[in-house]
């Protein structure tokens, strides 16, 4: 009998993709080169790395500085004054070229990425991102409120304030990669939605820094996500799939096919790596690809979308007794493994 391959295809943020394996924003796409490499190695599509409000913001400080060294003076002629245009050659320039430069080299989506906490330049900069060809923008918004007299009302309230600005200046999708430390994460999942946020990416990871006994200070490193990491993320994507027809990412703990089949089983519509290809290299997408492939099959599944979301939270179901069941029957398999607790 003739073996008949299952559809791998996916979409998200209405782009049709091969499969759903992204490689995510991180050190592997910082250059056209880099992007050029993960799409020969079979990624989906591709997220850039991150432009922080923090570059933009001081080059527009510098710009500033640079117009107002001029003012005092009496120049003949109008071409007098620098172009900012001009003048503005690092960070935010740069990025530019490289999604216009990307999107040119690869015939997969190139999705931007622009970090921040807070309005800033994010909106202008946006439209600019749009008009050097990406696909979509992911937002990353980072926003820590190190001031313990922060409220939770004022934290999510500059998440759908961003939001709303940027999505209502740009036409691509505009994705947001959220943080699991809300009070309410599906709330605040469905707010960003209705602010404006085409999808979400579940979810963003926040640094942890250590305490470092010998120096008395701080660890800041930065570490590689581990398998175990993607429980949280897959939690949450199983409360939201069938409570929105948004576009759902999962990201973090992506080591292997398996993985890569939990989240789709969440409810997944894509699934974002960057660990695994640190690690194993570019072309190990298309290891997780083929291992997903195997699964389908020999589950006898025709196609990603019959497996997506089968073990979400039932819409008509009661989400709270099923989050609340399964930590009861946790406790009781732990007390049988490990004696009573």
């Amino acid at each position: 009998m003739e073996r008949i391959a299952a559809d791998l295809a996916t979409t998200y943020l209405g782009l049709e993709l091969a499969h759903p394996v992204i490689a995510s924003a991180g050190p592997l796409t910082q250059s056209v080169d880099a992007v050029a490499a993960l799409a020969e190695g079979g990624a989906a599509a591709i997220v850039l790395h991150s432009l922080f409000e923090e570059q933009l913001r001081a080059e527009a400080n510098r710009d500033a500085a640079l117009l107002d060294a001029h003012e005092e003076r009496f120049p003949e002629a109008q071409d007098f004054f620098p172009d900012v245009a001009v003048t503005t050659r690092s960070a935010g320039y740069g990025y530019l070229r490289l999604v216009e430069r990307a999107a040119a080299a690869v015939g997969v989506p190139v999705i931007a990425s622009l970090n921040g906490s807070d309005l800033g330049g994010w909106v202008e900069f946006a439209k600019d991102i749009e008009s050097a060809g990406a696909a979509a923008l992911e937002l990353n918004i980072y926003f820590v409120p190190g001031d313990v007299r922060t409220t939770g009302d004022l934290v999510l309230k500059r998440h759908l304030e961003i939001v709303s600005a940027v999505s209502s200046a740009v036409s691509l999708p505009v994705s947001v990669k959220m943080s699991p430390y809300f009070s309410s994460p599906g709330n605040a999942a469905l707010q960003l939605l209705e602010a404006g946020a085409s999808g979400l990416v579940l979810f963003n990871r926040w640094l942890q820094p250590d305490v470092n006994t010998e120096t008395l200070g701080m660890d800041a490193a930065f570490e590689l996500s581990t398998p175990h990491e993607g429980r949280l993320p897959r939690t949450w994507l199983a409360a939201l799939r069938h409570r929105t027809d948004a576009s759902l990412a999962g990201s973090t703990g992506v080591e292997t096919a398996d993985d890569v089949v939990k989240y789709l089983l969440a409810g997944a519509d894509a699934v974002m790596t960057t660990a695994s290809l640190i690690r194993n290299g570019p072309h190990h997408v298309i290891t997780l690809v083929a291992g997903l492939e195997a699964w389908l099959e020999r589950k006898g599944f025709a196609s990603v979308a019959e497996a997506r979301g089968l073990l979400a939270l039932p819409a008509d179901g009661d989400p709270d007794a099923a989050e609340r069941g399964g930590y009861v029957a946790a406790i009781q398999a732990a007390k049988a493994r490990y004696g009573t607790l």
